[in-house]
């Protein structure tokens, strides 16, 4: 195979995408560790010139455990962009991508790679890591919530904003040890609202909600708020997704005020079922009554 430096400069870009998934297809056709590990080098030498994430996953399904062994040492690697491809390219739910079995049947098989990178000196790599500790939440996360512990005991400058962005669905989902880990624990609290400006919302249209939040407790209450909407499924059910509001400390006895405006405005990544919805509020892994409303049709 060639190598990446012997390719033109204007050799990059989407160009770069069919290639990158041929030399893999071709390596695992060819067989034999030589051919693979060729391949896998060839990929972290192109990677930089669009990305080798999606290519790299051929090799993934053909041999775990020899392309982890090459991928532990691209973790050490000069360049950001290999480096990134280490964690990315390993995803468990990388978007746009096929899925590697061997990865979502061993649990933890990529945690060494996320060890070794989570304090890396780049935030385009700490990103990475972010999202790929994020993608593992889905499926385990006391392994997700055991990794970050250990990470926030032997922190970088900059791994406090990681984990929190990592255990963001966990968070939304009101995962009690990701919430304490994150010091959003236990609080005294008397919540007022939400409260809904209409009760009946046209297709497209906003709904607005006001709610009062304070703090009845002795003790300062570190609150993760967010709002939950209960949309109609197509069955008549709901489900509920959840949006991020604010993240406050407040003293014994303060109050806040939050308000939102909710946009039913048709977008491609959900449909809307016209009927009964309903908001709730979520702090701290605790939700509210919820608040009705009434969507409109198309």
């Amino acid at each position: 195979m060639r190598r990446a430096c012997d390719l033109a400069p204007e050799f990059t870009g989407w160009l770069i995408w069919p290639v990158t998934g041929a030399v893999a297809t071709r390596a695992v056709q060819e067989g034999g560790d030589d051919a693979f590990d060729a391949a896998m080098t060839l990929l972290a030498e192109l990677t930089g010139r669009l990305t080798a994430e999606f290519a790299i996953r051929i090799l993934l399904r053909h041999d775990l455990d020899r392309a982890l062994g090459i991928i532990a040492g691209w973790t050490r690697s000069a360049d950001p962009d290999v480096r990134r491809l280490a964690s990315e390219g390993t995803r468990p739910y990388l978007p746009w991508s096929s899925r590697v079995p061997q990865i979502l049947a061993r649990p933890g098989a990529t945690v060494p790679v996320l060890d070794a990178l989570y304090r890396d000196d780049s935030e385009y790599v700490r990103r990475s890591v972010a999202n790929h500790l994020n993608d593992l939440s889905r499926d385990h996360p006391g392994l997700v919530v055991d990794t970050a512990r250990r990470w926030l005991a032997e922190p970088g400058p900059a791994t406090e904003r990681l984990v929190r962005h990592g255990l963001r669905t966990l968070i939304k989902s009101g995962h009690p040890g990701a919430l304490e880990l994150l010091g959003f624990t236990a609080a005294t609290l008397e919540v007022d609202g939400p409260h809904l400006d209409r009760t009946t919302v046209p297709f497209g249209g906003g709904i607005r909600f006001t709610a009062a939040i304070r703090n009845t407790g002795a003790d300062p209450a570190r609150l993760t708020i967010d709002y939950v909407v209960h949309h109609r499924k197509a069955n008549g059910g709901q489900t509920g997704k959840t949006f991020k509001l604010t993240t406050r400390t407040l003293a014994p006895g303060e109050r806040i005020e939050v308000v939102r405006e909710h946009s039913f405005r048709p977008i491609t990544t959900r449909r809307y079922h016209p009927g009964g919805h309903a908001i709730s509020l979520q702090i701290n892994g605790v939700e509210s009554p919820r608040a009705d409303f009434e969507l409109g049709a198309d």
